[in-house]
């Protein structure tokens, strides 16, 4: 039987990898065998460590995204089968990327060598951000070319996912969705909580599809996409990767320290008027872990994986993906990394970090046209 290979896309923040967590799990009850596969543009990736805290068998493709490191994803996949192979690829691309239906789903179909049912390709609506740049307001959080991004993932996708449908009055699900209706009319929209489960039956039920209405079926057209725009889009945003080893005299609580961490670069940012696309940070000591996460600078901080553990020392990874220069990025986080750390008492020693933009993407393949 082939793997089934399925591709969850989606803006920086969007919720992948609470939908890629809670779709595994769904899937692991039902007895089925589940490799996930993470993506980064450099090492030191938090939903790497988050995913693999939670149990799951994970492999990363990092340094650069699916469609310009194929040969990589195929490893990665390939590494994950070399004991059992699995029932069920689940991958989550760069929020930064789009046309990878033409440079991955089927390039997957066609160029590699092992045979894969390819499901319908799903992306992620960020709300917070989605209605600004939908809407066309300006100060949206992001220039032109960037949100050319946002709407070119929307403008791929099969089907879209309405994310983080818990947080929204019933009137804002109903604007957005019609934003999406008039602006991508046929559509598929699904809505859904990754959070709470509210929508996964539909989504679960999607993907248990038969295998001749999965596929290729659903993507018949060819996006045109102006690469130019794509790169100077993503070039656009500051990159940071980056590990910290915290120790103190006296135990502290870890939620806290991550939590106080993000609401100091949260204001940081909004006093230079540096949009957050999304910024994460997981806390890992022996066994326990907590996540913090800002997907935007008008929602705040929030706590979405607790760990309640009071502990004396932490290794903390630190992802941030914001609209401002490198240089300012790095300066803001190590800043924030000190105060932090002082705080509560503690020392903190950054062991790596990487920070920079996003060079231009240059595929592997592009295969314009379905079979």
């Amino acid at each position: 039987m082939r793997p089934q290979y399925i591709m969850i896309g989606g803006f920086l923040g969007a919720g992948k990898t609470t939908t890629v967590s809670r779709l595994a799990k769904e899937f692991i009850k039902q007895g089925k065998r589940v490799a996930i596969v993470t993506n980064d543009q450099a090492a030191d990736l938090v939903d790497t460590h988050s995913l693999r805290s939670q149990g799951f068998a994970v492999g990363e493709v990092a340094g650069a995204c699916f469609c310009c490191n194929f040969n990589q994803l195929t490893q990665a996949m390939e590494s994950l089968s070399s004991d059992n192979l699995p029932e069920i690829f689940l991958a989550e691309p760069v929020g930064s990327c789009t046309d990878l239906v033409a440079t991955v789903l089927r390039p997957l179909e066609q160029v590699y060598g092992i045979p894969l049912d390819i499901s319908p390709y799903g992306v992620i609506l960020k709300p917070s951000h989605g209605k600004k740049i939908l809407e066309g307001k300006s100060g949206g959080g992001f220039t032109p070319k960037a949100e050319y991004i946002f709407k070119k993932q929307i403008e791929e996708a099969d089907f879209i996912l309405l994310n983080r449908i818990d947080e929204l009055e019933p009137t804002e699900v109903s604007q957005l969705e019609n934003l999406l209706r008039q602006q991508f009319p046929g559509k598929q929209i699904l809505k859904i909580s990754a959070k709470t489960g509210l929508g996964f039956d539909a989504l679960h039920s999607l993907y248990s599809l038969p295998v001749q209405d999965r596929g290729r079926a659903y993507r018949q057209s060819t996006m045109e996409l102006d690469y130019d725009i794509y790169a100077e889009g993503e070039a656009e945003l500051g990159w940071l990767n980056c590990q910290v080893e915290v120790s103190a005299v006296k135990p502290f609580l870890l939620d806290s320290f991550l939590l106080h961490l993000i609401q100091g670069l949260n204001v940081k940012f909004i006093a230079q008027g540096a949009e957050a696309a999304h910024l994460k940070t997981i806390g890992l000591y022996e066994g326990f872990y907590a996540v913090a996460n800002l997907v935007s600078n008008e929602t705040g901080p929030e706590l979405s994986l607790p760990s309640g553990v009071i502990i004396p020392f932490a290794n903390v990874v630190i992802n941030a993906r914001v609209g401002t220069d490198p240089v300012v990025l790095e300066h803001c986080v190590r800043d924030q990394i000190e105060s932090t750390a002082t705080s509560f008492g503690a020392k903190a020693m950054v062991t790596s970090l990487h920070c920079f933009r996003p060079g231009r993407p240059i595929p592997t393949h592009r295969i314009g046209q379905p079979l």
